[in-house]
């Protein structure tokens, strides 16, 4: 009689670790060796990786002790994070909660306790996609295949993209991401070539740029700190999630918006969804459209159906259209006011 054996996946492959005590040093050694170094942070996301031994590096460059990735200051032009920063820390952060609750909101959202006070700001925006098919090794275009086993007549999709998918149809996973893109915050990237300081927005990328990566960041490449600008200070925030299970679950879809009204009519606003498309998204012309409206139902009505305008659902997530009508109609005009209708 034939006798399967369960896979066990719960011994991590060798490897050097490297442990730099300067954000210097720390961006030498990814340098140095570049597409065989894993950058390790919180360990949230990393430790799937090496425990299941679908990634297997050649050093690990623990960023654990590097303090000057550490904290949060207040700036001339707002405040600066460091990307080690943990997403307790941002949460319960005065200045974050007086000034920008928007984020701190966000980041209370994530997972659990226990996984906000290891998990990183920093991490918690770069982790990578977590499409199960992805994850458990399947040879997907993503993983470098030529499937995507989701986007196909038996793949389960219920949590996949509704926006934006080119043959990878998994959904970036991150709370922190569209808060911060709301917020219109700058990523600061140290590599060999010196510091470069990006729009929170356009540090992610999608499978159309590139199938194998989900943000800018190249071998050898550090971010090192998240700065925002005063200019969304004290703004009328919202943040919505939803999930399947109070704590732990990552996102089906969450919204996240900063407005800024003269009475109430919408002078300014930024909203981001999440979940719906590979990055985060930003909608645009949502955000010129309800300019100089009244922040009401009607308003909130049209920006929902605005916002779902060329939505392609796949077999079992048709749910997320009517859903993120909703969320955007919520971000408007509040959660009280919107029912789900």
């Amino acid at each position: 009689m034939a006798v399967t054996m369960a896979v066990i996946r719960d011994v991590m492959p060798a490897f050097d670790l490297l442990q730099p005590t300067t954000a210097a040093d720390a961006q030498k050694l990814l340098e140095k060796y570049r597409g065989e170094a894993w950058a390790l942070a919180g360990g949230m996301d990393s430790f799937d990786w090496l425990k299941d031994r679908l990634r297997k590096p050649r050093v690990v460059v623990d960023l654990s002790g590097i303090d000057e990735l550490k904290g949060i200051r207040a700036t001339s032009d707002g405040v600066e994070i460091g990307a080690l920063t943990t997403l307790t820390e941002v949460g319960a952060h005065p200045l974050i909660r007086k000034d920008y609750s928007l984020l701190s909101d966000a980041v209370e959202h994530v997972a659990s306790p226990q996984i906000r006070n290891q998990g990183t700001l920093g991490g918690n925006v770069s982790q990578d996609v977590r499409c199960w098919y992805y994850r458990g090794g399947w040879p997907c275009y993503r993983a470098g295949g030529e499937t995507c086993f989701a986007d196909t007549p038996v793949g389960r999709n219920r949590e996949h993209a509704i926006f934006g998918a080119d043959r990878c149809v998994a959904v970036h996973p991150s709370d922190s991401a569209p808060a911060l893109i709301a917020l219109d915050a700058k990523f600061v990237i140290r590599s060999s070539k010196g510091e470069r300081v990006v729009d929170a927005e356009d540090y992610f990328i999608g499978p159309n740029v590139e199938i194998t990566r989900i943000n800018i960041l190249q071998p050898g490449d550090l971010l090192t700190s998240i700065r925002i600008p005063s200019s969304w200070a004290g703004a009328r925030f919202y943040f919505e999630k939803i999930r399947d299970r109070n704590v732990w679950d990552f996102p089906l879809m969450n919204v996240a918006s900063a407005m800024v009204l003269n009475g109430n009519t919408i002078q300014r606003m930024r909203i981001v969804v999440n979940a719906a498309a590979p990055t985060p998204m930003r909608l645009k012309a949502v955000e010129a459209a309800v300019a100089g409206k009244p922040a009401n139902a009607e308003t909130g009505e049209m920006a929902g159906n605005m916002a779902v305008k060329g939505a392609v659902p796949l077999q079992f997530n048709a749910y997320k259209i009517p859903l993120m009508r909703n969320l955007v109609k919520r971000a408007i005009v509040g959660a009280q006011e919107a029912s789900w209708a």
